[in-house]
């Protein structure tokens, strides 16, 4: 007998003649030698860099994505019996699923939805790799490269768009504003005294301020009074002295 430690976080998947006996560990376990033979396995998380895939989106975008896969063995026996390199054949279900996903989904929902897809891929990935025992804990989509050209086609639709807000705010201000024109013309014609409280305002508004000039705006009805006034006091001057 041969006596073998396994530690906490790793488990032994036992062989009696070639077929498979049990899972044994953590601890202490016992091997008969030339009868029983085991290979130990790692039942913590492991994490795995996806390289950047070439993927072509529902649109006919070239695009290159990458992501991050964690996983677990669920069922050891199950790993190493069912398949016969499972780290390989996790990181490669990974990749066919990741060019799969993208190539179901526009560029623009690739790049604003990448919760949505991350959830459909663990999905899709985890339902591969059940039979084998393996657990897909959770996969992350981290960068998407867009060439060039796109870069820059996003750009220019990014920047139109916002010069469309940005005129649109301007027409909104310039209605609000004319509507507050009207009103106050309005309210101007039904007390025509408010049209001098606010030449009088915008008097002492310019007074406020240090300009060496200042211009007084009269009202024509002033001037209208003081020439006819001016008139009158001509005629009544040539009357006294036509009587001298």
């Amino acid at each position: 007998m041969i006596i073998h430690i396994a530690k906490e976080y790793e488990r032994v998947v036992v062989f009696f003649l070639g077929r498979y006996a049990a899972v044994r560990g953590p601890g202490v376990f016992i091997i008969l030698p030339f009868l029983e033979s085991f290979q130990i396995v790692d039942m913590r998380t492991v994490t795995v860099d996806v390289e950047p895939q070439e993927a072509i989106t529902k649109d006919s975008v070239s695009i290159k994505v990458n992501a991050v896969l964690w996983y677990r063995i669920s069922h050891p026996n199950r790993a190493v019996v069912s398949v016969s390199d499972y780290r390989t054949a996790v990181y490669q279900v990974a990749q066919t699923s990741l060019r799969n996903i993208i190539g179901q989904h526009n560029l623009d929902e690739v790049l604003k939805e990448r919760d949505q897809i991350n959830v459909t891929l663990l999905q899709q990935v985890d339902k591969a790799t059940d039979p084998w025992g393996i657990k897909i804990e959770m996969i992350e989509m981290k960068d998407v490269e867009i060439p060039m050209g796109m870069q820059r086609a996003m750009a220019r639709e990014a920047e139109a768009s916002r010069e469309k807000r940005a005129r649109l705010i301007k027409a909104e201000a310039e209605l609000e504003s004319s509507q507050n024109l009207v009103d106050a013309s309005r309210l101007i014609m039904e007390n025509p005294i408010g049209l001098e409280l606010r030449r009088m305002q915008m008097i002492t508004e310019i007074g406020a301020e240090n300009n060496t000039t200042t211009i007084i705006m009269i009202p024509s009805e002033l001037i209208s009074l003081s020439k006819r006034l001016g008139e009158y006091l001509e005629a009544q001057q040539n009357s006294k002295e036509k009587q001298e």
